[in-house]
């Protein structure tokens, strides 16, 4: 599981210029980024309903496969601004280590 970015990363390119007619991603594209930021909040959206929900509930299947769903959006739209994965994975390193409030304090400078 460890490569999974990886394969999405790979596999999102390659649809990327598909026909639109077949590739959900590739009409995602064709439709351009303010559809795809459209999507991204529309899953951030369920991610927050699912969650809040799970409180009621035994397991968080449903908050499970709403992160899913936010994540790949996520990852359509950092596709289609030509960023990836990787490089959110090496910002995420960067601030390891580092405190929450510190990092949010240099982002004022």
């Amino acid at each position: 599981m460890d490569d999974i970015l990886e394969k999405l990363t790979t596999l999102l390119e390659e649809r990327r210029n598909a026909d639109p007619n077949s590739s959900y991603v590739a009409n995602l594209h064709e439709k351009g980024l303010n559809r795809i930021l459209e999507k991204v909040g529309e899953e951030a959206t369920e991610v927050i309903i699912a969650a809040k929900d799970a409180g009621n509930k035994t397991d968080n299947t449903d908050v499970i496969k709403e992160t899913a769903d936010l994540w790949f959006h996520t990852l359509v739209m950092l596709n289609h601004l030509d960023a990836s994965s990787a490089e959110v994975l090496e910002e995420l390193e960067r601030r390891f280590g580092v405190s929450g409030l510190e990092e949010k304090a240099s982002r004022s400078q």
